[in-house]
C-alpha cells in the first residue's frame, strides 16, 4: 500500500488570513457607504466561500444580501483580494510540516473554497506552490465544500488509494464526512464548534505534531509495513 496523499484546507488551516480579508471586507464596505466591522466579526463569516462572507458582510450591515449590491460587492471584494496576503501569516510549524510530509513522500494537496487566484497569490508568497500537486479552489469546480466533489477530485488527482484530509472548521469536518474520509483537525483556525463536538480522526494544536501523527496513522502505518 502506498503512502496516503494528504489534502489540507487552506484560510484557518494553513494561514491566518483573516486580518487580510477583514482589511479587504472593511474597504468594500467603506466604498458602499457601510460603517466598518471588527475582526472577530469577519473571522466568523470566513469559510464558505466569498459569496457567503458577502452576504454576511451584507447582513451584518443591515442591508438586503440578496439584491444587487450583493453582485456588485462580490465583484469589488474579489478584486482587492487577489492580492491581499500583505497581513496574512502561516501559522507556527507550518513549513516545516509540510516539507517533512512531502520529503517522506506523501503527496500534498489544497481543497479550499477561498478563489483560486488569491489561492494562488498567498501560495506564491509564502513559496509554498511548489509543494502541492493538486491546488482546488472555490470556483475550480461548479461546486464547493461542504459539497465532497472538491476534495475527492484533489483525491483523485493525487492518485494514492488513500487520503487524509487536514483542516480547521465546521464545513471541513462536514466535507471528510461527506467524502468518507479521515479528517484530521487542527484547533488554532477559525472553528466555533467546541473540538469535542466536530467530528474528527485526531485534533492536533502544534504543527510539529503533525508528522508523526501522519506516521502513526493506521494507512501510514500498514502502508511502511
Amino acid at each position: 500500500m502506498s503512502l496516503p496523499s494528504i489534502v489540507f484546507d487552506l484560510d484557518g488551516t494553513l494561514i491566518d488570513s483573516a486580518p487580510d480579508i477583514h482589511a479587504a471586507s472593511n474597504a468594500v464596505l467603506a466604498e458602499h457607504g457601510f460603517a466598518p466591522l471588527t475582526l472577530p466579526q469577519v473571522r466568523s463569516f470566513v469559510g464558505k466561500g466569498v459569496p457567503h462572507l458577502v452576504h454576511r458582510l451584507l447582513e451584518a450591515s443591515e442591508a438586503d444580501p440578496h439584491g444587487p449590491l450583493h453582485t456588485r460587492m462580490v465583484a469589488d471584494f474579489t478584486a482587492r483580494y487577489e492580492e491581499a496576503v500583505t497581513l496574512t501569516a502561516l501559522y507556527p510549524g507550518v513549513r516545516g510540516a509540510l516539507e517533512a510530509l512531502a520529503l517522506a513522500g506523501h503527496p500534498l494537496g489544497i481543497c479550499t473554497n477561498k478563489p483560486i487566484a488569491p489561492t494562488m497569490a498567498v501560495l506564491r508568497h509564502f513559496a509554498l506552490d511548489t509543494l502541492f500537486d493538486v491546488v482546488i479552489g472555490g470556483d475550480t469546480l461548479p461546486v464547493r465544500k461542504p459539497d465532497p466533489l472538491p476534495l475527492l477530485t484533489a483525491h483523485q488527482v493525487l492518485g494514492r488509494e488513500r487520503m487524509l484530509y487536514v483542516g480547521d472548521s465546521e464545513v471541513d469536518a462536514e466535507t471528510a464526512a461527506a467524502a468518507g474520509q479521515p479528517f484530521l483537525l487542527y484547533t488554532e483556525g477559525y472553528r466555533k464548534t467546541p473540538v469535542a463536538d466536530l467530528p474528527h480522526a485526531i485534533a492536533f494544536s502544534d504543527y510539529a505534531m503533525l508528522p508523526g501523527i501522519v506516521s502513526h496513522f493506521p494507512w501510514v502505518t500498514a502502508a511502511a509495513d
